[in-house]
Parts: C-alpha cells; sequence; structure tokens
C-alpha cells in the first residue's frame, strides 16, 4: 500500500486505529472517521440514529470531541423517499444530542440503501488516545454488551424476541459520549506540544488510561487482538463470566442465527486464543460477534480500575471490569469462566 510521510500524522492506519488524527497546532489536532452500512432494522428512523451513533463513536474512542459531520447517503431511484426523510432525520437527531453539526453530505443512486457519516472531531494532542500502549497489569473495562451482531441476525430470521430487540436498540442507540468523556476526564493531560513529544510521553509517562478502542465489526477478541498487537509485549485474559452480554444473545447463537461476520472474525482471529475446559462454546461463540455501535474497551492502569469503574456508573455507563493484560506469551488471549 502507498504511504505518505507527515510529521503532523499522530495516528494514522499503522495499527488499525479507530479514526486518523492530524495535529494543526500546539493545542489542537483533528480526529477524523468514515463508516456508513445497510439497513440493520426495519424502522428507518432507528437505522438513521444507530448509522449516527455509529459513525460517532471512533472519535470518541480516540479521546476526541466530536465537531462536524458529512452524511453520506445511497438510496434507490425509485425508494420512497418519505423513509430517506426519517433515516436523516434519525441521524440528525443522535448527531444533535452528540453537539455535532451536519454541514452537509453527498448522495449517489444504489440499488441497495446505505447510510452514515464522515465525521470530524478535535482533541488536544497530549490527551490523544489510541489502540496501542497497553501494559502488562493493566486491567480491562468494557461499557456495553454484547450481542447486536446475533440479535439482528435473528430478527432478520423473523425469530426474536421483543425484547431482545428493544435492549439491543437501546443499546445501539447509546451513544458512547458519556463513556468517553468520563475516560478522558479521568486520563488528564499529557505534558508534551509536537508530535514526536506526544509518542515519546505515551512511551515514558504514566497514565492511567493506557489504550482505549470500541467494539465493533471485529468483535471483541477482533479488537482486543489490535490493542495487544498495537501495544506489543502484552498478552490477555478475558473472563468470560464477566462479559456483559445482552438478552437474546446466547438463544441466538443456540437457535442458529451466527451472522457471517461472527463466522469470518472466529476464522481469522480464533488462532490466537485459548479457552479454558468449562468455557462453554456459545460463550466463546458470541467473543468474535461483530457490533454496531458497540461500547468502548479500556486498558488502565491496576492501581486505577476500581476509580474509573465507579466513575463510569455514577455517569450511568453500565461498565463492566472483564479480564487483564500480561507480559507477552502464548497464546495471546487466553479466555477462562
Amino acid at each position: 500500500m502507498a504511504r505518505q510521510h507527515d510529521p503532523n500524522v499522530l495516528v494514522g492506519f499503522d495499527h488499525a486505529d479507530d479514526a486518523g488524527v492530524y495535529q494543526l497546532g500546539p493545542d489542537t489536532a483533528l480526529v477524523q472517521t468514515v463508516d456508513f452500512f445497510t439497513p440493520i432494522v426495519d424502522d428507518p428512523y432507528t437505522f438513521g440514529q444507530i448509522a449516527a451513533v455509529n459513525s460517532l463513536s471512533d472519535v470518541y474512542a480516540m479521546g476526541g470531541r466530536p465537531l462536524t459531520a458529512l452524511a453520506m447517503v445511497c438510496f434507490p431511484e425509485k425508494g420512497d423517499l418519505e423513509i430517506l426523510e426519517h433515516i436523516l432525520a434519525g441521524g440528525l437527531s443522535k448527531m444533535v444530542e452528540a453537539g455535532c453539526t451536519v454541514i452537509g453530505g453527498h448522495s449517489i443512486r444504489d440499488e441497495e440503501t446505505k447510510f452514515g457519516y464522515s465525521v470530524t472531531g478535535v482533541v488536544s494532542p497530549r490527551r490523544v488516545l489510541e489502540n496501542g500502549g497497553a501494559q502488562p497489569g493493566d486491567r480491562l473495562i468494557f461499557t456495553k454488551a454484547l450481542g447486536t451482531g446475533l440479535i439482528s441476525t435473528a430478527v432478520k430470521k423473523g425469530e426474536a424476541e421483543q425484547s431482545w430487540i428493544d435492549a439491543a436498540v437501546a443499546s445501539m442507540t447509546t451513544l458512547n459520549k458519556a463513556a468517553a468523556e468520563v475516560i478522558t476526564n479521568f486520563q488528564g493531560s499529557r505534558p508534551s506540544t509536537t508530535g514526536e513529544e506526544v509518542a515519546r510521553s505515551k512511551e515514558s509517562e504514566g497514565f492511567p488510561v493506557h489504550s482505549l478502542t470500541d467494539v465493533t465489526g471485529f468483535g471483541l477478541i477482533g479488537h482486543l487482538r489490535e490493542m495487544l498487537l498495537a501495544s506489543k509485549g502484552v498478552s490477555a485474559q478475558i473472563r468470560v463470566s464477566q462479559v456483559p452480554l445482552l438478552g437474546g444473545a446466547l438463544e441466538s447463537i443456540r437457535a442458529g442465527h451466527i451472522p457471517a461476520g461472527l463466522r469470518a472474525n472466529r476464522e481469522f482471529a480464533e488462532c490466537l486464543v485459548t479457552y479454558g475446559e468449562n468455557v462453554r462454546e456459545d460463550l466463546r461463540t458470541i467473543l468474535f460477534d461483530p457490533q454496531t455501535a458497540g461500547g468502548l474497551l479500556a486498558a488502565v492502569a491496576p492501581e486505577s480500575a476500581d476509580a474509573l469503574a465507579r466513575e463510569l456508573q455514577a455517569a450511568g455507563v453500565p461498565s463492566r471490569e472483564i479480564g487483564e493484560l500480561h507480559a507477552a506469551a502464548t497464546p495471546t488471549i487466553h479466555v477462562s469462566n
């Protein structure tokens, strides 16, 4: 792949991070991301909300504040424009909630509806949070429940209970704003002013939140894998009994409602995973479920993890400690009960 070198790029695509970060000056950097997808629920307004929450999430995962957005729409030439109006209205409602201004967009004719946003945010260069930087001893805190991919598949097959749908939609339409604000305020400021100094500070200064990412299409194991590879020298243990799950997710697995993305995630990443002998197959499976508008996964210094968890809970974020990091080992990820 062709590469560019620009010293103002604080975060590029070298480590599969959530968004790009470009430094404009000593105190300001842009966070830029883009995401769009096909409908995963029947209601167009709700689909628009989910697409907006999902697009905004990558900015939050970098410690940034969303500022502006451009809508991207693919819509059938003979489609019902009222449906499109509801999609746009749903997306706008979440952008307003996030304090992010939609300043334009682009649409094309397409037989299949697709919708999302390109989002630009701002962050202090001293407070960028990346998926790299995790350290042995860190504890892993996760802020949403798993299962949206499985439940969406059950919905498509007409076999999802209404309570499952309601819980999944509530999760997917909840911004990561509150969680990100708690984490970034808890994190504090890094004492540096240039891109090179930012990189050096991440290696030498002690900050309580060492790494942050959001869990989306690659599932919990896939995004944890990216965190470990970007951090280098670390492995992870996940306690599956502590991982929050949406109601209906395990039932969907047992009924065979397995999304193709889950199978692909498992085929790609399971080579790095071992399991305790008592970990059930359905619990192994759900760790690879592709999430839409999923939660944030933070690697936190052990002495700070309890305090961060308390602050998240106080802010109404249902966070859970799900494991910890160790020095590099084989396997890279071990799942126990």
